[in-house]
This record gives structure tokens, C-alpha cells and sequence, in this order.
């Protein structure tokens, strides 16, 4: 296969990171258009986040993210859980301890 120009890569890459602008943008216009959550779909996931006693908006931002039980939290940062919308200071403090607690801890 041929090297591709400097300029191809630069059209490839604007392509793809429009492409996924435009995904995050349909994202956001399907959650906002959403006024009420289906909390039915969360309720037969959240069971291990419930368990820790995670508040309902926490146990949320951690299913949307695609983190379902305690031992998927090794793949990330405490940072990047932080960021996330729905994280308050009581949910870090209850995941912090229970990591620990499972001797498991946060990506560095």
C-alpha cells in the first residue's frame, strides 16, 4: 500500500472528527429532546451502583458511560469520573472507598 500525502491525512482526519462532531451533536440533541428519563432501562443495570448507596443521578452518569459494576472504574481516572455530570463530592468519596475497599483502584 502507498504512503498517503500529508494532505490526504489532514482530509481524512477533518473528515472523521466532523463525522464525529455530528454524532456527538445528534447525542445531544436526542437527549435534550428527551425531557424524561427512562428509568426503567437503568433500573436493571444499576443494581451494583445502588448497592454502594450512589445517588440516582451518579448511578446514571456511570451507566451512560458504560460502567456497570466496580471493577470497570480500573479503566479510568478518578479525574474523568469527576467530570462526569452527575458526580458530586458524596459519590466520589462512596466509589473512592469502595475501590479501595475491593483493593481496586483508579487508572493513573
Amino acid at each position: 500500500m502507498a504512503k498517503q500525502s500529508p494532505a490526504k491525512i489532514k482530509k481524512l482526519r477533518g473528515e472523521a472528527m466532523r463525522a464525529a462532531a455530528a454524532r456527538k451533536a445528534a447525542r445531544a440533541v436526542s437527549a435534550s429532546t428527551h425531557s424524561e428519563v427512562d428509568l426503567d432501562a437503568y433500573a436493571s443495570v444499576d443494581g451494583p451502583w445502588r448497592e454502594l448507596g450512589l445517588a440516582a443521578p451518579a448511578r446514571r452518569a456511570l451507566i451512560d458511560e458504560g460502567y456497570y459494576k466496580l471493577s470497570d472504574l480500573r479503566k479510568v481516572s478518578l479525574d474523568a469520573i469527576k467530570d462526569l455530570h452527575g458526580m458530586g463530592p458524596n459519590a466520589i468519596r462512596i466509589l473512592t472507598t469502595a475501590m479501595k475497599k475491593a483493593d481496586l483502584s483508579f487508572r493513573k
